[in-house]
């Protein structure tokens, strides 16, 4: 690789023909699929500080509710414990307004299974799947628990936080399709998120093995309940520091360094550019990492429409 030279345009849009001689390059090592089953591991690097918070929910197995500006890496920290402990895949739960506690434990297929019992068919555990939150209570991943992780809690509904506590604090729950069954059907199978597995749940009563380790974001937008806050081990991410970026991009391009080097005054000015636009409006970490990754492909990203397009702020959050 011509690391940091002018490259041609991949795509040239003047109205041209497929061409195979044009080669794809790879994607960013974080923008490469996982493997079936497989943990993301991606280089993350906080505090010692923040380090101890995180320790420190885990020795409580408590939920960890992380805060913090858009794009200080909420959410991939969730993956970095999950890649660091052998807690496999993140079992993810995203919330939007319309998110309830029954979806994240689980879903029942009812117009499928009568379907299904008019053609004599009467297997209701093959039309329910648990959840993210059901199948953490459920499941472990070679002996150890779970990852979940709550995406933005801050954008749910007022009454989700204080739904999530009784599940929270007993690690169980009860699905009332299983429960009203026969004492013939007591246990039943049922799949689970992420994977061809299946539990056996008896009475219709699901209760952990071991508490998962809950992460929950949040970007601020409301407070929520004190008794939710309660039972929460709270961490703040600050935003990285100039030194911490360094660190950040050298623990990303690892494979590349000896190269990086080469642009590294660059480098260095790409950073001292995204700390300045941070100060106007939040930027995530991830924008410094592509704009370092096209001046590697040979691309410009110092560039006045690269740059707008690449560093541009995060006007409406989001970002983890």
């Amino acid at each position: 690789m011509n690391i940091g030279r002018p490259q041609e345009r991949l795509f040239r849009g003047d109205g041209g023909t497929y061409d195979d001689s044009v080669l794809l390059p790879e994607p960013p090592p974080w923008r490469r699929p996982r493997l079936d089953g497989e943990a993301a591991q991606r280089p993350y690097l906080i505090g010692e500080k923040q380090v101890e918070v995180v320790n420190a929910a885990l020795r409580l197995r408590r939920p960890l509710l992380v805060t913090g500006a858009p794009g200080t890496g909420k959410s991939s920290l969730a993956h970095a414990v999950a890649a660091e402990l052998g807690l496999g895949p993140v079992l993810v739960w995203p919330i939007n307004t319309r998110a309830t506690l029954t979806d994240a434990l689980y879903r029942y297929d009812a117009i499928g299974r009568l379907r299904a019992e008019e053609h004599g068919t009467n297997n209701i555990g093959s039309f329910m799947r648990l959840g993210p939150l059901g199948t953490a209570l459920a499941t472990l991943h070679e002996g150890r628990p779970r990852l979940l992780l709550i995406d933005e809690l801050d954008k749910s509904d007022l009454d989700l936080p204080n739904d999530l506590l009784f599940v929270l604090e007993e690690g169980e729950f009860t699905v009332p399709e299983l429960a009203r069954l026969s004492e013939e059907q007591a246990e039943v199978a049922v799949h689970v998120q992420g994977s061809q597995e299946k539990v056996r749940v008896r009475h219709g009563t699901i209760r952990c093995k071991d508490f998962p380790f809950v992460v929950i974001t949040s970007n601020g937008e409301r407070e929520f309940p004190a008794a939710f806050l309660r039972r929460c081990i709270r961490l703040e991410l600050p935003e990285p520091d100039p030194d911490q970026l360094e660190s950040i991009v050298r623990a990303h391009f690892a494979e590349d360094l000896q190269q990086l080097e080469t642009l590294w005054p660059r480098v260095q000015e790409l950073i001292r550019s995204f700390t300045q636009r941070r100060s106007l409006g939040s930027l995530a970490t991830d924008q410094l990492l592509h704009a370092v990754h096209l001046l590697q492909q040979g691309v410009q990203p110092e560039a006045e429409h690269l740059r707008e397009a690449v560093l541009r702020e995060l006007s409406h959050g989001g970002g983890r």
